[in-house]
């Protein structure tokens, strides 16, 4: 999976499940300030993510993931190591 698959699918689950407008995704927008998500919407993060992308998320690997290009490094490091 290249990262602009995992960019499109993670944006496209934003504005699906989250009900996101495009216009305010980018890579440097923070979860909390920018996307106004909660903590617990990164529950529902975590499944999709789980779900779309086949491996197993650690909740202590997530502390660290603020702007939506951290989560997008953060799921391309798992996937190429899932293979």
């Amino acid at each position: 999976m290249t990262r602009e698959e995992i960019i499109e699918k993670v944006n496209g689950f934003l504005i699906d499940e989250f009900e996101i407008e495009e216009a305010r995704i980018s890579p440097d927008a923070n979860f909390k300030d920018d996307l106004e998500l909660e903590s617990l919407d990164f529950v529902d993060i975590v499944v999709i993510i789980e779900r779309d992308f086949g491996f197993k998320v650690k909740s202590e690997e997530l502390i660290h993931i603020r702007q939506l290009s951290d989560l997008y490094n953060y799921i391309e490091e798992q996937v190429k190591n899932k293979n």
